[in-house]
């Protein structure tokens, strides 16, 4: 068996692509399309550019938590390869909501290249593909699991947690309104929920929930697992929010803006419960502004508050609290997934 070292988990990643051009091979395929060339090659293109290129986590995550359920017993190449192919339908899922975002949010850059919107001749069509993104992924599940008896179940988590996190999408959008920006409606309470339905959701649960309905189980008998990845997710975007100001932009990949962007950041959060009135006329006067003098003085400010030792004790507050939620959970094959979820997020850097 191979250990954790880094080449069994090149291994583990490039099973995992061999995976992904089996699944763009079918959908290049799809017999309910008739394809011309150009569309094939247009498919072809904006899948490679989309899907594939993240840290693979999320996908990778429902193979990990698969084999944990299973406590060590030998896989079968077609368990492998069906979790695999779950796995590849939340990096779908990513993928679609990332092309979107990045047109609402106006970005320029995502995981070190330009956003697909912004590749020459793509433009708006990045609306559609987003559109497409979405549709491959009932289609994937149809080809591989309409004969189990948990599909039902899978299509319908799919469609809960879409449904979940561009609700949060939303509760995001129009709490940073232009016209509307007002600090003082930013408190920890909107943070939270906004980051459990657009971050959690898919980042964290649905993976695990994957996991799960393949392992057999049923979703309903799982809140609490569900409970603790909700935590996490909360936690590692506060992670995110931290590094997005102060994480260094050629380690995580891209460039943060969410000061620019008058975002419900957990900092902002933070600051405005920490600031004198002289700091709060700082705060009220430069967040949300593009200008890098603005950007400057808030980062300024966050540091005169030492928001960097507040995001360090909430860290190791949180990792105690999801430690102790997990140890309560009745089986050591879901504590392990769970752990192993914790032990990839706590202290990252990217």
């Amino acid at each position: 068996m191979a250990g954790s070292n880094g080449s069994a988990t090149g291994d583990l990643k490039s099973q995992f692509l061999k995976v992904y051009s089996v699944l763009k091979s079918e959908l290049l395929e799809d017999p309910a399309f008739e394809f011309t060339d150009d569309a094939r090659q247009w498919v072809d293109r904006m899948l490679d550019y989309n899907v594939p290129g993240g840290k693979l986590n999320r996908g990778l995550s429902v193979i990990d938590s698969y084999k944990l359920l299973k406590e060590g017993q030998d896989l079968s190449e077609d368990e492998i390869f069906l979790a695999s192919v779950l796995g590849w339908c939340i990096e779908w899922l990513q993928a679609y909501f990332l092309v979107l975002d990045d047109i609402m949010d106006n970005s320029h850059t995502r995981r070190g290249q330009p956003c697909w919107f912004r590749v020459e001749k793509v433009g708006l069509i990045a609306a559609n593909d987003g559109v497409l993104l979405r549709n491959h992924i009932p289609r994937i599940l149809k080809k591989h699991f309409r004969g189990n008896p948990y599909y039902v179940d899978l299509l319908e988590l799919f469609n809960e947690v879409e449904f979940q996190t561009a609700s949060g999408q939303m509760l995001d959008l129009i709490t940073t309104l232009d016209g509307e920006k007002d600090l003082a409606k930013y408190k920890l309470a909107v943070h939270r929920r906004i980051v459990q339905y657009k971050t959690a959701y898919y980042s964290f649960y649905i993976p695990v929930a994957c996991a799960l309905l393949m392992a057999g189980e049923n979703l309903d008998d799982h809140v609490l697992v569900k409970n603790v990845l909700i935590e996490m997710g909360v936690y590692f975007q506060v992670q995110d929010d931290f590094l997005d100001c102060f994480g260094a932009p050629e380690v995580i990949g891209k460039i943060g803006t969410d000061i620019e962007d008058f975002k419900c950041s957990w900092l902002v959060v933070q600051a405005l419960d920490r600031v004198n009135e002289d700091q709060k006329k700082i705060l009220y006067e430069n967040y949300g502004k593009v200008d890098p003098d603005c950007v400057a003085k808030i980062k300024a400010l966050y540091d005169e508050l030492d928001l960097q030792a507040v995001f360090e004790e909430y860290e190791s507050t949180s990792h105690k609290k999801l430690i102790s939620s997990i140890e309560e959970h009745p089986s050591k094959a879901v504590q392990a997934v769970l752990k192993s979820f914790l032990g990839k997020i706590y202290k990252r850097q990217k």
